[in-house]
């Protein structure tokens, strides 16, 4: 993936800039010039001259001795103070020679009147506005094209905000750098060529529980060691930004003093296609380009045996688990299966469906993602769509292709998720040589092509690369010349254990820092119990080892450290009051090696909630807090987890209160922007030390969530939002608290890690979605990885693929595991190639669509408003099926007529629009909204799908007929319904899955048999107002409902409260609110709604 530039805002030279609005806090080097962009001033940047923001976010220097970034003295640095938007933009110059003109608008004129100024740049935002938009809202529908036109230059528009402004860059062009010889292509789908030597079946099983090492004693000759190829330096002329660039691209401060030390990840991992190969030969051993030496790393932890999996389920995907044999049939056929043979699997695949007639497209059981159309042995060795998957299962060959299409292009993926032992092994490699593309980075892959046993053609950028001598000799099969059919050339996800030279320091150890508010406010709720209590049940199962490190604060109006140094009889506190001018006392006793101090922790979290019963205190000093612990944590890195009960009131980041209720219901919502940058700069500054911030707020008054909230989006942490937490009144939220607990206290973590995606040649990504920072254009930073987080990107065609029937994407996660092992995790994802505009509609992945357009329509909220939000979801679809109307259907039938695999596209975006994050005319608290956001941009698409689109079934009657059998546990598997309370009858009972809530409706007439055998009530009247558990009764029909309901909680990582639901319970609301297909006060019925489109299409 080529690595694009940063745009200046305005037009003015600022530096360079990162993704989402740090910008030497990347340590990034921009070489290509100015860019003008409007959406910087769309979204409320500052484009003030550099030197105008030193008083709020000093310049990164380096620190020689951590290897990490710190903030001090004055610098070039962008404005961040007025950035609001959680959509982080990418705009990447092309990577052929001729730079392009992008257009954001082609075809039809949007139907939404466009604003009379197409020039948000020209005035000026105050540096305190946090009105984005206030220039020039973007358009209400979005267009994902990019066209070749015109003038050339070098800047690409933001799909989803605003128009882009003209201005002329130059650009230095950089050229892929690949055999030259146009015969080679990929050879899993040249036809008519000579075989290659392409990948034969394994002839034994690989087990990923056995590491894989050097070869035996008495093997074949030995080899030598080769270490990973370290990217190149690049080799371009680099602009003047007031500040010295050194040669990898490292901004360092001339008035600080600071070393400049190449320690740069984006080097580490590898740069994107812009890494020029002529400075490289293959496979050379990596020379440390740190100032210090590096121990290896030990051999001893390849346990590969998954985490502890419980709540998590089984898959019910056949996709593949561990290492699959690739058999070459006919190796002259084309191996990509013709479009009608392939659909021919499909017999849905062509149907043109009219909704207007065909309401209930629904599937009865889960929607699975669409199958690529691939030859069945590339199939087969395919990435699993749980973890990797594409809006469009068929790529447009030309990006005017899929502006016809009117198709949002994008991945979605779920990079650390648990792969379970009866899921999907993870194969983990052991080996001093990673077998990467010279020129593009790429980690081999089992789309590569061997054009011999000593030659592999990179399936990204085509470069043909020397296979090591090491790579010949395949550790399954204690063979040699077998390079074909080594683990990494036969699972698409796979772990590299990486050796010194991915590390900029040694492994850091798992440090974790609690941080309490202990206000009145807080003790009122009885969470410190809850948590204290959860954290002594759990501090064994705390992922580390030897070196893990624990530390607490707490704050009201002042702040509180404890001292566990070992010796002591029992912890002190130490109270610091000064807090505008926040230190640390005593630093080397307040984070402490858990083993060693474990008593002296187990004192403290048994006594901290009596210390605190009696308090008065009613302020709440977050913002010093938070300054405090990323002080302490600095030297390390690790995870802060904060506990917040109320709207901080006290000290930097203290906020005021801006929730107006009377104007809850409103689609002209104010306030999802932050009031304040403080909550973003210190979570920049966090993402720069290693540090990732947990926000777990826990109130019933509302506490601005918008502003809150940056300190974990931009630090790669989570938001976990408890409404209405109280011990007594509120007990579910107890439960749901300490189950949430457990699994964020036990579950896997990856410290100090780094993303890169990349691409085919001639694909771009240019927007990422999800928790992170951008380090250096397009290298996320994420200080911790869990394995619950889901991350989005769009991409567009940048050039034509005519040359290619097969395109890859490639995620590669570089992190530190507990254990202090640095490891790599890779996702390969291949995908055919189509011209034909059908193919692209028919290769549709509805759910993958609905779940990027809900990101971008998240963003689309924070910088222009609410509604246009809502009214850019309702046009994707118009545009997308007025496309598919005017191009693909040769006769138009009256009805709305949409292929077989969109039928539910027009369903799942009114899902959106009434989804808590999108919709009107509710009472929803702001706190809530924003909350809803958050999941939307953190959540991997499993998840959100449910939460958008609940799932209902009928509970009253289950049998084993279809059931599941797992770990000799019968799940019964009740067939889905429409969301609609056609499908509810009085002597039924009703189970509604909303992802975090389920809701169990009885009918009045509920037969006596469920009432008595599931609920143990004698009548319906007999139920409890608040009954939100099923009592273990010894029947059938309570087994069956117990195992379903569990299996059901056991599928997701957070805990789904149960609510028992009568017909005058309060709650009866939140579920008919859930019927999605029924008209409500401000929102059409799904019947309604198809009618809308329909009158649109059919204009």
């Amino acid at each position: 993936m080529s690595q694009p530039g940063i745009p200046a805002s305005g037009g003015s030279l600022t530096g360079p800039q990162a993704q989402n609005g740090a910008a030497s806090a990347s340590g990034s080097s921009y070489t290509n010039g100015p860019i003008q962009n409007a959406l910087l001033s769309a979204q409320g940047y500052n484009s003030q001259l550099p030197g105008s923001y030193s008083h709020l976010l000093p310049a990164k220097t380096l620190n020689p001795v951590s290897g990490q970034s710190n903030y001090g003295g004055s610098q070039t640095v962008s404005p961040l103070n007025n950035y609001q938007g959680p959509g982080q933009t990418l705009h990447r110059p092309p990577v052929a020679s001729n730079a392009v003109t992008p257009s954001l608008h082609s075809g039809p004129v949007p139907r939404m009147p466009q604003h009379a100024s197409q020039n948000p740049a020209a005035t000026p935002m105050s540096s305190g506005s946090f009105h984005p938009g206030a220039n020039v809202p973007p358009p209400l529908n979005w267009q994902y094209n990019y066209p070749s036109t015109g003038s050339q230059t070098n800047h690409y528009p933001r799909v989803s905000t605003g128009p882009t402004m003209s201005g002329n860059t130059n650009l230095t062009s950089h050229q892929y750098v690949s055999s030259g010889d146009p015969s080679l292509q990929n050879n899993f789908i040249k036809s008519g060529s000579a075989p290659p030597l392409v990948n034969p079946p394994l002839p034994t099983t690989f087990q990923p529980g056995v590491p894989l090492g050097p070869p035996p004693v008495g093997g074949p000759p030995p080899v030598r060691a080769l270490s990973p190829q370290k990217s190149s330096h690049r080799d371009v002329p680099q602009p003047s930004f007031n500040s010295p660039i050194n040669q990898e691209g490292i901004t360092s401060s001339t008035n600080n003093g600071s070393m400049g030390v190449h320690n740069r990840y984006d080097e580490i991992e590898g740069g994107g296609f812009l890494a020029t190969p002529q400075l490289t030969d293959k496979n050379p051993t990596m020379s440390r380009s740190v100032g210090y030496s590096y121990p290896s790393l030990p051999p001893g932890y390849q346990n590969t045996q998954p985490p502890s999996t419980t709540g998590m389920p089984t898959s019910s995907l056949s996709y593949p688990s561990g290492p699959q044999a690739f058999t070459q049939n006919s190796l002259g056929a084309n191996h990509l299966t013709a479009s009608m043979s392939g659909l021919s699997l499909h017999p849905d695949g062509l149907r043109v469906i009219n909704l207007l007639h065909e309401r209930n497209m629904l599937p009865s059981t889960p929607l699975q993602p669409p199958v690529p159309n691939l030859h069945e042995d590339i199939q087969r060795l395919n990435c699993n769509p749980e973890l990797f998957r594409c809006t469009l299962t068929s790529i447009p060959q030309t990006q005017a292709l899929l502006n016809k299409a009117k198709l949002p292009l994008g991945l979605l993926l779920h990079p650390f998720k648990d792969l379970m032992l009866f899921f999907q092994q993870l194969p983990v490699v052991t080996s001093s040589t990673i077998v990467r593309c010279r020129s593009c980075r790429t980690y081999i892959n089992p789309f590569v092509s061997f054009l011999d046993q000593r030659r592999w053609k990179c399936n990204l950028c085509y470069q043909v690369n020397d296979v090591p001598e090491e790579f010949m000799y395949n550790p399954l099969t204690r063979a040699y010349g077998e390079p074909h059919r080594r683990p990494e050339v036969q699972n698409a996800t796979i772990e590299f254990m990486a050796p010194s030279e991915y590390m900029l320091r040694p492994p850091q150890p798992p440090v974790y820092l609690f941080v309490f508010d202990v206000s009145h406010n807080a003790i009122e709720t009885g969470y410190l119990n809850s948590v204290c209590q959860s954290l002594l049940d759990n501090l064994d199962l705390l992922p580390g080892n030897t070196r893990t490190k624990i530390g607490f604060i707490t704050f009201d109006s002042t702040i509180h450290f404890y001292s566990l140094q070992e010796g002591l009889s029992q912890p002190q506190m130490l109270i610091v009051s000064d807090i505008e001018d926040i230190f640390i006392p005593m630093p080397e006793n307040l984070l402490v090696n858990l083993n060693e101090s474990k008593e002296l922790v187990q004192d403290l979290l048994k006594s901290l909630p009596q210390m605190f019963a009696k308090t008065l205190e009613t302020q709440s000093a977050l913002g010093p807090a938070l300054q405090a612990a990323f002080k302490l944590m600095s030297p390390t890195g690790g995870r802060m987890s904060v506990f917040q009960t109320q709207l901080p009131n006290l000290g930097v980041g203290a906020l005021k209160p801006r929730e107006e209720p009377n104007q809850r219901s409103s689609a002209k919502e104010i306030h999802l922007t932050p009031s304040t940058d403080f909550y973003k700069k210190l979570a920049l500054d966090c993402s720069g030390q290693q540090v990732a911030v947990d926000l777990f707020l826990l109130s019933g008054q509302y506490s601005d969530l918008a502003s809150l909230g940056c300190i974990s989006r931009y630090s790669a942490g989570s938001v976990y939002y408890y409404p209405s937490y109280h011990h007594q009144h509120n007990p579910v939220q107890v439960q749901k608290l300490q189950k949430e607990l457990h699994r964020y206290l036990t579950r896997k973590i990856g410290f100090e890690a780094v993303m890169r995606i990349r691409c085919t040649k001639g694909l771009s990504i240019h927007t990422f979605h999800g928790n992170f920072f951008v380090r250096s254009t397009d290298l996320l930073s994420l200080p911790n990885v869990n394995p619950d987080a889901g991350y989005a990107v769009q991409m567009s065609v940048e050039e034509s693929l005519t040359d290619t029937q097969l395109v890859s994407f490639q995620s590669a996660l570089l992190y530190t595991s507990s254990k202090g092992e640095r490891r790599i995790r890779v996702h390969t994802l291949c995908l055919p190639v189509v011209s034909n505009l059908n193919e692209v509609f028919l290769g549709a992945d509805v759910q993958a669509i609905s779940g990027l357009l809900a990101n971008m329509a998240v963003d689309r909220s924070v910088t222009a408003s609410l509604s246009d939000a809502r009214d850019a979801l309702v046009n994707a679809v118009i545009d997308s099926l007025s496309a598919y109307r005017s191009s693909v259907l040769s006769n138009h039938q009256p009805g709305l007529m949409v292929p077989f695999s969109l039928r539910l596209f027009p369903l799942f975006v009114l899902a959106l629009l009434k989804q808590k994050s999108f919709q009107t005319g509710t009472n929803a608290r702001l706190d809530e909204r924003i909350f809803a956001m958050c999941q939307v941009k953190n959540q991997p698409l499993v998840y959100l799908m449910l939460t958008t689109h609940p799932n209902l079934y009928r509970v009253d009657n289950l049998s084993d007929e279809g059931a599941l059998n797992i770990n000799d546990r019968t799940i019964p598997q009740p067939p889905i319904l429409q969301l609609s309370v056609e499908k509810l009858s009085r002597d039924g009972a009703f189970l509604m899955d909303a992802g975090s809530v389920l809701m169990l409706w009885i009918g009045k007439n509920c037969g006596q048999n469920f009432l008595s055998q599931v609920l143990g009530v004698q009548s319906y009247a007999s139920i409890p107002q608040t009954m939100t558990d099923l009592p273990d009764l010894d029947t059938p029909e309570s087994a069956r409902t117990i195992a379903f309901i569990s299996w059901l909680r056991e599928q997701r990582p957070f805990f789904p409260i149960l609510y028992i639901i009568r017909d005058e319970s309060p709650m009866k609301a939140n579920f008919l609110q859930n019927m999605v297909e029924d008209r409500t006060e401000s929102a059409f019925s799904y019947y309604e709604f198809l009618l809308h489109i329909q009158q649109q299409v059919n204009k």
